[in-house]
């Protein structure tokens, strides 16, 4: 089957996965303003992670989180501000032990947001100067496990700790049958062809090309749900092997109680015994990303985000309960308008 527009329409507006998001959150924003109303407050999210600006709701630095997380389980990493002269920026790369092909993300970013590989210093130099605002230069790691791993920690010594979801990520990839062209291969792949726009900017010339029967060409390395990467439901890896290792790991991240790790690593059994490296930590807005999975559906994804947002609330009460405030509705509409504002300096 060849995906027309048509017929990509057809599937966008008919499958879970691939709604509108302002669509398929509609139930999603009934779920908070009842749990906003239950904590007769708007912002009750904001205490979940006491030291992300509005619990990792919006504009929070991802930089800034990760500084606090255990250095073994971080990639190599610079933060290349506007301020720095590409020089400074390259003797900051060298000084911290990375070299090129790089991953740059911005400090502030979302759902993949300008996450860009990059090969060389020529190329840094034109996207950091296309796109004027602080950068997350991280190394490319190879390892050939991507996951999401979602946590709550309760706040006290000996409090509750969950792993709520593990979402394992299938990177956008056709398979050659020795006489179509991959383009044609794009196109006859829903996931794919949804991607085409970006895959003939970025490949050109090689989706003309034939690919022999069997041969696999990976059309993405970034595991984002937007840019084609399919996530599977890996909650049946949560077992008493995976929560040990990761509740060591979180019980050493103070004020974060509800995040989600981007992380890659050998295989699962290195997951399961933390050997990871961590991409980045999301708060409150990191999703239970195993519902994306195409064999989970509505009625489920929705069941999920209701648990979800119960325990952001749960955990919000318990910090509010230790003397933990609440985001104020100012300290809300700035937040807001600072991250407006930056989304607009870079559209």
């Amino acid at each position: 089957m060849t995906y027309s527009k048509l017929k990509r329409a057809w599937v966008r507006w008919t499958t879970w996965e691939y709604l509108p998001m302002w669509l398929s959150n509609l139930p999603v924003a009934g779920f908070y303003l009842w749990f906003a109303m239950k904590a007769r407050h708007p912002l009750f999210f904001s205490a979940a992670n006491p030291v992300i600006p509005l619990g990792g709701a919006m504009g929070e630095s991802k930089h800034d989180i990760l500084k606090r997380l255990p250095e073994h389980i971080l990639p190599k990493m610079v933060l290349a501000t506007p301020e720095m002269s590409p020089e400074a920026i390259v003797e900051a790369m060298r000084q911290n032990g990375l070299d090129f092909p790089v991953i740059a993300k911005p400090d502030v970013g979302e759902r993949g947001f300008l996450v860009k590989k990059i090969r060389s210093e020529a190329e840094l130099k034109a996207h950091l100067a296309r796109y004027p605002v602080p950068f997350i230069l991280q190394e490319l790691i190879v390892l050939p496990l991507e996951a999401s791993v979602l946590y709550i920690l309760f706040p006290g010594g000996e409090s509750r700790f969950e792993v709520t979801s593990v979402c394992i990520k299938e990177f956008l990839h056709v398979t050659g049958d020795g006489k179509s062209r991959v383009r044609e291969l794009i196109l006859k792949n829903a996931r794919a062809a949804f991607q085409q726009e970006r895959l003939e900017q970025e490949y050109g010339a090689k989706l003309e090309e034939i690919l022999p029967d069997g041969q696999v060409l990976p059309l993405g390395a970034i595991g984002n749900h937007c840019l084609g990467t399919k996530f599977l439901n890996g909650n049946h890896h949560i077992d008493a092997h995976l929560l040990q290792a990761f509740e060591g790991i979180c019980r050493q991240i103070s004020g974060i109680h509800y995040g989600r790790f981007d992380l890659k690593c050998e295989d699962m059994n290195a997951l399961k015994n933390g050997r990871i490296k961590v991409m980045e930590l999301n708060g409150v807005l990191g999703e239970p990303a195993h519902v994306y999975d195409p064999s989970v559906g509505a009625w489920r994804a929705y069941r999920d985000f209701w648990r979800h947002w119960r325990l952001i609330f749960e955990v919000s009460q318990a910090n509010r309960k230790r003397g933990v405030p609440v985001a104020t509705l100012q300290e809300g509409r700035s937040q807001l308008q600072q991250y407006l504002a930056y989304k607009k300096q870079l559209t």
